[in-house]
C-alpha cells in the first residue's frame, strides 16, 4: 500500500469520479432490490437498502448515498442522512435478523442532515437508536468505510462484527475542518488538523477500530473500479464465510467485545 498522508487520502476520497454505491451493487450482487421508507415519516434519498444475492446467499445491503453530478448529490442530501433515512437502515437490518440474512453496510458520509428539520425529527435520537439496536441484531453485520466515515452520521451503520476501510478511507468523530475550527479558531489549519485526527486506515487498524484494510488501485478506486470491486468483493466474501458459522450468542459477545476494547484509559 502507498505511503499517503491523511490530507492526501482525504483528496482522492473526495474525487468527483470515486465509485458509489450504485457503481458497486451492480457489480457486486445479483437480484437487487431495493426496498424504500421507515413506515413513519419518508424515504431518506441519502440511504439506499434492499434484498440482493451475495454468491447466491441472501444478503441485505445498506449504505450512504453519493453522487458523482452537483444533480445526484442534491438528490441524496450530499449523502447525509436524516432520521428517516437511519430508521429505514433499522427497518431493514432487523428484518434481515428475521430471516438470518448477513447485512453489509457501505458507509460514506461526512455526517448526519445538521439542518433544523432534522433535529426536530429527531437526529440524535435516531442515531442513537440505531447505535443501540446494532449492538443486539442477531446476525452478522460487516461494514466498510468506503471513503468518508463522519462522527456518528457513519457509526449508526459501524456497529458491527467487522469494520474494514477501504485503503484512502478516513474516519473520524470530526471533519478536519471542524476540529481546527473549534480547537484553534482558524479552519485554514484543516490539513494540519487531519494529521492530528489519526483517521487514516492505517491508524485505525493500529488502534483496534478498524479491523481490514481493503487495498485500491494507484491513484484510489476511481482509477480502476472493476479492480476495487473485485477487492471489495473478495473481502465481503471472506468476512461473511468467517461469520457465518458463529452462534447468535458468540456473535453478540464478540460484539460487545470489539467495541469495548477500544480506546485508552486511566483511572
Amino acid at each position: 500500500m502507498a505511503e499517503r498522508s491523511a490530507w492526501d487520502r482525504i483528496q482522492i476520497v473526495h474525487g468527483k469520479d470515486r465509485p458509489t454505491i450504485h457503481d458497486y451493487i451492480p457489480q457486486l450482487f445479483d437480484d437487487f432490490f431495493e426496498l424504500h421508507g421507515d413506515r413513519s415519516f419518508g424515504d431518506d434519498g441519502a440511504i439506499l437498502g434492499g434484498v440482493a444475492l451475495f454468491h447466491d446467499r441472501p444478503v441485505t445491503v445498506v449504505g450512504m448515498v453519493k453522487g458523482h453530478t452537483f444533480e445526484e448529490n442534491k438528490r441524496a442530501n450530499f449523502a447525509m442522512p436524516s432520521p428517516e433515512g437511519y430508521r429505514k437502515a433499522l427497518r431493514l437490518i432487523r428484518q434481515a435478523e428475521k430471516f438470518h440474512r448477513p447485512v453489509i453496510c457501505l458507509v460514506d458520509t461526512q455526517g448526519a442532515n445538521p439542518s433544523v428539520g432534522a433535529e426536530e425529527r429527531g437526529q440524535g435520537e435516531a442515531i442513537a437508536h440505531n447505535i443501540m439496536e446494532l449492538f443486539r441484531i442477531q446476525t452478522p453485520i460487516v461494514s466498510v468505510i468506503m471513503g468518508e466515515g463522519g462522527s456518528g452520521g457513519a457509526l449508526a451503520l459501524g456497529v458491527c462484527d467487522e469494520l474494514a476501510m477501504l485503503e484512502n478511507a478516513v474516519y473520524s468523530v470530526i471533519s478536519p475542518r471542524g476540529f481546527a475550527s473549534i480547537l484553534w479558531k482558524d479552519a485554514a489549519r484543516e490539513q494540519e488538523a487531519a494529521e492530528l485526527l489519526k483517521m487514516t486506515a492505517p491508524d485505525l487498524v493500529r488502534f483496534g477500530v478498524a479491523d481490514y484494510i481493503i487495498p485500491e488501485p494507484e491513484g484510489g478506486a476511481q482509477s480502476d473500479p472493476q479492480a476495487m470491486a473485485a477487492a471489495l468483493n473478495d473481502y465481503l466474501r471472506q468476512a461473511i464465510e468467517r461469520l457465518a458459522g458463529l452462534s447468535n450468542e458468540v456473535l453478540l459477545e464478540r460484539r460487545y467485545h470489539k467495541f469495548r476494547q477500544i480506546g485508552l484509559f486511566s483511572e
